[in-house]
């Protein structure tokens, strides 16, 4: 076997130990060096990131943005490692007075020109917005600041020389959806226009809280509405930048109202507005109006044309107070066309259209439907040729309003009761007074002052077919119609019943609550037509009952609510005759007359005179017409009254003979017979006594004594009385007759049927004889007044 030989081995030299130290210095050095500034980095950009940069760098930021023409403030200004510089809670200020905060954003990406930086030149590129949140600080309500936001706020900003650029900005204000584009130019010689003051700025802020106030309210049941923004112009005159808006959303709804299709266009040019259209539908129909605003006069043009649910729309803005009793049946189409003029200590608005609404209803009452023009200039208004039609008939109109001059024509075959919902509450109470079987004929001519009916003056007439006043028929009636002094003077009137007619004047002042009557002629029944002065009355005048209507003449005033002027005089001449009920029967007048005077809650019936039961009567009365004070007065006198007919109706006794005359002065309270009280006196002459029920049993014991004394008719018959609870009481009565004479006194209970009375007999011829024992014929009269039981007083 060949030997195997091995290759020497090569021993390396050892090197020198100082070499090698350097060399391992040289190599980790700059390991370290590297890992320092590495570490030195990742700190700086932690802190940078975390804590952001100082004041010095956030002052040069804000300086580069003012030269841009963005006067703001940066709280913190941080270093993103993607995105770069990032400056946050930015504050905007208006340019021309950094006191007045514009809006508040989360974040903004500055893109920085380092190089730029470093020479101290302009260094900002551009401003990248990404998802931020913008607050607008508004001032609400009692000084509050109500803050707006515009939420996911993307934006890009470029800032070439002398221009600041938007290429696309977007983001969600309220709901809706908002996009602008557009550059402005920044002069190097730019010199800011003077500032508002702070009043007009507080009015600007005003205004844009209503409008966010406003937005708020709305929802947006689906895709959320898109407003478009593109401008223009220069920095120095924002007041005459160009700018063009569009505004489009699929359904909108506010409360239980909901716009669909909106549509619209504006645009601002040469100071001045331009609303080239707007449009939107709902469930009632569609809205088109445009519409153009300049600034340097502060005037407006508007056109508008509506077929909306018109209560649906009023009610979602707060705006259905006066149609809040009203109902559409098809929606109102109405025409619009103006201007507006905001340049004066207040707003002066024109306008002038047409109106037209189909079927609908105002408190609950049914219209067929409504035709108008009209026209306002703020202090005067124009309705004409109004044509309103019901089921009744058709009211045409024409109304002119404006300061001292006010004019109203109506031309009217309308119930007047389908007014009442438009009337004011003193007029729809008279009218609720009334009901039309037809409608009456109404022309009308006012003028005046104003638009309140007590300053009115005109004329008109009114024809009535069959009518009911105060539940009181009449076939028909006629009048001229004279407004003057807050009063309705109706001259001539005329008014025909079944029964008669009734003419004459009469005034209805509703200024000072009273009915002013001259010469009325009346031939109707007075408890029918008095309902129409008063109902009041009725329960005074309803117990004389006429056979047929009397002749009737009235003059006087009435007063009513609480009117204390009242003097009203009717004089009545009943020929026919009336009945009139006393202490429960029934009189018979065969003829009557008399004056009626009312005054203040006072009846004076003067000089009353009628035929009765064959003889006179004649009386005075004080009737008090206080609701809980029925008290009254009176004084009747009778002459040659048919005793007879009298003692049948009260007593029921056909027999009697003679006549009756007599007085009475009486008071009493109410129909209440028990309280009647009073003093008189009575005398029958040619009578037979003892056909009076409380006499009667007397005549059989005359008789035993002397015979044919019983049936002696008394020639005369007197008594004083007075009257008190029901009771009648005599202290003289005497009746004489041929064989007779009877003195007595006593009570009378004429109410409970009792009698208590006392008699003495003195005869006469025969009956001398038996003078000494008068004594002896003194009777006591007790028991009922139909049956009375007559015994001795001795025995």
């Amino acid at each position: 076997m060949p030997p195997i030989l091995e290759s020497p081995k090569t021993v390396a030299p050892i090197p020198d130990r100082q070499s090698t130290l350097a060399h391992r210095i040289a190599v980790n050095v700059p390991r370290l060096l590297i890992l320092i500034v590495i570490s030195v980095c990742l700190s700086g950009g932690w802190y940078l990131a975390k804590r952001g940069f100082g004041r010095q760098w956030r002052y040069r930021v804000v300086e580069e943005l003012h030269k841009r023409g963005v006067e703001a403030s940066v709280g913190r200004l941080t270093l993103d490692p993607f995105r770069g510089l990032i400056a946050r809670n930015v504050r905007i200020f208006d340019y021309k007075n950094r006191e007045k905060t514009l809006a508040l954003i989360s974040e903004v990406s500055l893109d920085i020109n380092y190089a730029a930086l470093i020479h101290h030149e302009p260094f900002l590129n551009a401003l990248d917005v990404r998802n931020a949140q913008i607050t607008l600080p508004l001032r609400g309500a009692e000084g509050k600041i109500d803050n707006a936001q515009l939420n996911n706020f993307h934006a890009h900003v470029y800032f070439p020389p002398e221009q600041i650029y938007v290429s696309q900005a977007e983001g969600f204000f309220c709901g809706i959806r908002i996009s602008a584009t557009g550059q402005l130019i920044k002069r190097q010689n730019y010199q800011p226009s003077p500032p508002i003051s702070e009043e007009e700025w507080r009015r600007r802020l005003s205004l844009l809280q209503r409008v966010v106030n406003q937005l708020q309210k709305f929802t947006f049941p689906a895709a959320p509405p898109s407003l478009q923004v593109k401008f223009s112009g220069d920095i120095a005159e924002m007041e005459s930048a160009r700018v063009e808006a569009t505004l489009s959303g699929d359904r909108l709804q506010r409360g239980k109202y909901e716009m669909r299709d909106l549509s619209a266009a504006a645009e601002w040019s040469d100071q001045r507005l331009n609303i080239t259209h707007c449009e939107w539908n709902d469930v009632g129909g569609s809205f088109a109006g445009r519409a153009d605003w300049s600034r340097q006069d502060n005037r407006a043009n508007f056109q508008v044309r509506s077929g909306l649910d018109l209560k649906g729309f009023l009610d979602a803005f707060g705006l259905g107070g006066p149609l809040a009793e009203a109902r559409f049946y098809s929606a109102p189409l109405v025409e619009i066309a103006g201007s507006a003029n905001f340049g004066e200590d207040r707003l002066r608005l024109k306008i002038i259209g047409h109106a037209t609404l189909g079927q609908f209803a105002y408190k609950t009452v049914p219209f067929s439907d409504l035709t108008a023009d009209f026209s306002w200039d703020g202090d005067r208004a124009l309705l004409r040729d109004l044509r309103l039609r019901h089921q009744t008939g058709q009211l045409r109109a024409d109304l002119f309003d404006a300061p001292n001059d006010f004019r109203l024509t109506v031309d009217s075959t309308m119930s007047p009761s389908a007014m009442r919902a438009l009337a004011s509450p003193e007029l729809g109470q008279f009218l609720s007074e009334w009901e039309w079987q037809r409608p009456p004929t109404i022309h009308l001519a006012i003028r005046g002052q104003d638009h309140r009916p007590e300053n009115w003056r005109g004329d008109g007439t009114i024809a009535l077919d069959r009518t009911r006043f105060r539940g009181v028929w009449m076939n028909g009636g006629s009048t001229k119609i004279h407004f003057a002094d807050g009063a309705i003077v109706c001259d001539d009137f005329r008014v025909v019943r079944d029964e008669g007619i009734g003419t004459g004047n009469f005034t209805y002042d509703f200024k000072k609550h009273e009915v002013r009557i001259s010469n009325i002629k009346s031939s109707l029944y007075p408890a029918e037509a008095i309902f129409w002065i008063d109902p009041k009355i009725w329960k005074t005048v309803a117990p004389y009952k006429f056979r047929r209507p009397p002749g009737v003449v009235a003059n006087g005033i009435y007063q009513f609510r609480g009117g204390k002027n009242t003097h009203l005089e009717i004089t009545i001449n009943g020929a026919n005759g009336m009945d009139y009920t006393f202490l429960g029967k029934t009189l018979p007048f065969d003829r009557v007359s008399g004056r009626l005077l009312f005054t203040n809650n006072r009846l004076q019936i003067v000089d009353l005179r009628g035929g009765l039961l064959s003889g006179m009567v004649r009386g005075n009365a004080d009737i008090s017409l206080t609701p809980h004070d029925p008290r009254y007065r009176a004084d009747i006198s009778v002459n040659g009254i048919n005793f007879p007919l009298l003692t049948d109706l009260y007593y029921n006794y056909k027999t009697a003979h003679g006549q009756l005359s007599g007085t009475y002065d009486f008071a009493g309270l109410g129909s209440d017979a028990r309280k009647m009280n009073g003093r008189g006196k009575v005398e029958v002459t040619d009578g037979d006594v003892f056909a009076i029920p409380i006499f009667g049993p007397l005549s059989g014991i005359l008789n035993h004594i002397v015979p044919g004394s019983g049936y002696s008719i008394a020639r005369k018959a007197s008594a004083s009385f007075k009257i008190n609870d029901g009771v009648i009481h005599t202290g003289d009565f005497e009746a004489a007759a041929t064989l007779f004479s009877m003195l007595g006194h006593g009570d009378i209970h004429f109410l409970d049927d009792k009698l208590d009375f006392n008699l003495r007999m003195n005869m006469k011829g025969p009956g001398v004889l038996l003078t000494p024992v008068y004594k002896l014929f003194e009777y006591t009269g007790e028991g009922s007044l139909k049956k009375p039981d007559w015994h001795p007083k001795r025995f």
